[in-house]
């Protein structure tokens, strides 16, 4: 009996993840289905595990960018610019897709009212506004608010100095940077537990009636992020790398992809990508720099959500797009999902932005968000195992394209 105990605590806590959150989900349905008031009652063990990934997850992105950086030795070459421009490039083609799915395969919504108080912005000019305050904030108020570019910007700022230290100074920085992603490991194993509150409960109160109300729009979001993972981003990787993108890419959405689906958490699942990187015996001082990076700016899946939400508000109403207005809205769309959280939900409260470009007012973008978050259950998910899966897609691309370089140029010197 005491043996078959020690196995049951072995599988918990070095079993597979993936089987765990399977069973977790499965078990949340059943319980919703044969004791609803049960369920919303296990609602909080996801409430806790929601909570548990927001608090780590500004804490974890600090401490590894100033890490990363203060530990980075001068004159060592990294591959993080070329990173940038397929993190970029990435996020435009996924608006772009978005556009053409949505003109292809028009949504009409059913409008709500909706009580929800959020302060959305009313431009693109509001949008660099907000970005440049963001900037300068206090580091504690960034923290607190997972205020994710004011993070980046002082941890950046942090790391720079912190690389003239001691190298007992890096050690513990290095050391404290590890302490957390521990932290959040652990956090990520009580992922089943945590799923296993958040489906029954989510499912007790809402059932899926509101999901099929709306299964032409979420099928246009959810077709046009798989066609982004399985289509657009291979192209892109393929033209970096010139092989076949697809063992890599697969490779990606199965152990980044999937977790990400779950967690719903780009910036919580950073370990998860750094771990992948690290077997695969990449750069350390580029990966640990860009995962972190791409956990904040890399948002394809967030520009399809909000270039797909916009453009079914827009077919609601009547509205003509032309061909300058939409591209237009792919680049607004790009710029403006770089900028969205690290957490759940934050594509959403970036879709007025998207709607203000047609004349379309606050009051209906309103409902058109509070229509996002009826559908947010698989929308969120996915967008964010596609985020986190592409962080690491492109990480690993560039960094294998730069030793193919290099080994070009060693063969030619011979």
């Amino acid at each position: 009996m005491e043996k078959q105990q020690k196995s049951f605590v072995q599988y918990l806590v070095q079993g597979s993840l993936v089987t765990q959150i399977i069973i977790g989900l499965i078990s949340g349905v059943l319980l919703a289905w044969m004791a609803p008031s049960a369920a919303k009652s296990a609602g909080l063990l996801g409430t806790l595990f929601v909570g548990a990934l927001k608090a780590a997850a500004p804490v974890l992105v600090l401490v590894l960018v100033i890490s990363s950086i203060a530990n980075h030795k001068v004159g060592q070459k990294t591959s993080v610019r070329p990173i940038l421009f397929l993190y970029i490039i990435g996020t435009f083609f996924a608006a772009s897709v978005a556009v053409v799915g949505s003109t292809f395969f028009p949504s009409t919504l059913r409008l709500l009212v909706s009580d929800i108080q959020i302060s959305p912005p009313e431009n693109i000019i509001e949008v660099l506004k907000r970005v440049l305050l963001n900037v300068v904030t206090n580091p504690i108020d960034a923290l607190l608010n997972a205020n994710y570019i004011g993070i980046l910007v002082w941890s950046t700022g942090l790391g720079i100095a912190l690389r003239h230290s001691k190298e007992s100074t890096k050690s513990v920085v290095q050391d404290l940077a590890e302490a957390v992603t521990l932290i959040v490991r652990i956090v990520i194993r009580f992922a089943p537990v945590g799923i296993f509150g958040l489906v029954s409960s989510t499912i007790a109160t809402t059932g899926f009636d509101a999901l099929l109300d709306y299964a032409q729009l979420l099928a246009v979001l959810l077709g046009c992020m798989i066609f982004v993972a399985l289509i657009v981003n291979p192209l892109i990787v393929y033209w970096k790398i010139r092989r076949n993108p697809y063992p890599l890419v697969f490779v990606c959405l199965r152990e980044s992809g999937i977790t990400a689906f779950f967690t719903r958490s780009s910036a919580a699942n950073i370990p998860v990508n750094m771990a992948m990187c690290r077997r695969m015996n990449l750069n350390e001082d580029t990966y640990s720099i860009s995962i972190p990076l791409g956990a904040i700016i890399n948002m394809g899946g967030a520009a399809v959500t909000i270039t797909v939400l916009t453009l079914a508000a827009v077919n609601t109403l009547g509205i003509v797009v032309d061909l300058p207005t939409a591209i237009l809205l792919s680049i607004v769309s790009t710029v403006a999902a770089c900028g969205t959280s690290g957490v759940v939900g934050g594509s959403l409260l970036l879709v007025p932005l998207g709607c203000s470009m047609f004349g379309i007012s606050n009051e209906v973008a309103m409902q058109v968000v509070a229509v996002g978050m009826i559908i947010g259950v698989l929308q969120d998910s996915v967008e964010t195992g596609l985020n986190s899966s592409t962080d690491v897609l492109f990480t690993i691309a560039a960094c294998q394209a730069e030793d193919a370089r290099l080994n070009a140029d060693q063969l030619a010197q011979r």
